[in-house]
């Protein structure tokens, strides 16, 4: 096996369900993560990885809030740069070791990474990306009013601040990334979608919006020319009527098969994964595997998860 593999980590796979999310979770969970990674490098893959940031932004935007009356305040690209150096420094770190107990000694490196989006992107009329904690309707108003953040309402739990979510244009260190790949260094990259930027006036300024996560990570496939993917999520398989008692978990999908079922999947979850990888797809990639962090290595062999491709499969399990 001797390709290069995009591995999207998940920001959930470094914080797993029911935990608090402390560094030593985290840690642990990284090491876990990267001891699949170095196995993909075993079976003669090269890598870059990318990462989500959901738990970890919303933990750095409660600082630099609680902070406010004492310190700077962050705004939201400032906090994505430095969810990008925590998580890539995790992530760096275990993959090292991983590395060198398995004999390999391949540099492992973070690159802070800007995407460029469009001030026009309709996304920016219409904020519907939830950021952050959930506050009370008094507490909403309070942030709104002061802060001029948009709130929505989550009827169960409360209301939580929105931000655009705007398509992802162009990578802006992708020929530094290009030329770490060449060079045989592993990178981890566009951590959290990349930090929103958009020229004003010939100078690059952040943005305060989010760009999801898996749409950057097909585009850099793409844009490296890599042909396959593996995004890393908190379930095992994709599965149809995820939440009801018939729920039925799909082995393989052709492109045109993901298409039909792209609506059915929630929005917030399983649906931008989805859509990743057909776009990834339709501009060249070949396949992508959905799964776990822990089963890295089945999916890639097709023995595990959800392999989305080109041509042949469509069975369900």
């Amino acid at each position: 096996m001797n390709k290069t593999v995009l591995v999207a980590v998940g920001g959930n796979s470094l914080i797993r369900a029911g935990q608090r999310g402390t560094l030593e979770e985290q840690r642990a969970n990284a090491r876990a993560t990267a001891a699949q990674m170095a196995e993909l490098v075993a079976l003669g893959c090269s890598l870059v990885v990318t990462h989500g940031n959901g738990p970890q932004v919303g933990a750095q935007l409660l600082r630099t809030e609680a902070g406010s009356s004492q310190t700077y305040t962050q705004p939201l690209d400032v906090c994505v740069a430095m969810t990008q150096g925590e998580i890539g420094y995790l992530i760096q770190n275990a993959l090292h070791d991983e590395l060198n107990r398995r004999g390999f000694r391949l540099p492992v490196v973070t690159i802070i990474t800007q995407v460029l989006v469009d001030r026009s992107d309709p996304a920016f009329s219409l904020p519907l990306k939830p950021i952050g904690p959930f506050y009370h309707e008094w507490e909403a108003t309070d942030k709104s009013e002061e802060l001029g953040w948009q709130m929505k309402e989550d009827a169960s739990r409360g209301y939580r601040r929105v931000v655009p979510s705007p398509e992802p244009a162009a990578i802006v260190e992708i020929e530094a990334i290009r030329k770490c790949v060449e060079n045989g260094i592993i990178v981890v990259t566009a951590g959290g979608g990349g930090i929103p930027v958009a020229y004003e006036d010939g100078a690059l300024n952040g943005v305060e919006a989010v760009v999801d996560k898996d749409l950057i990570s097909a585009l850099l496939a793409n844009e490296l020319g890599i042909e396959e993917m593996i995004i890393s999520t908190d379930v095992d398989f994709v599965c149809r009527n995820y939440a009801a008692p018939n729920r039925a978990p799909i082995r393989k999908m052709t492109l045109s098969e993901a298409e039909s079922y792209l609506s059915e999947f929630a929005s917030g979850s399983m649906r931008p994964k989805i859509d990743s990888a057909i776009r990834f797809i339709k501009r060249g990639g070949n396949r992508v595997h959905i799964t776990s962090p822990t089963h890295l290595i089945d999916a890639i062999t097709g023995n595990f998860g959800t392999t989305i491709e080109r041509g042949k499969g469509g069975d369900e399990t």
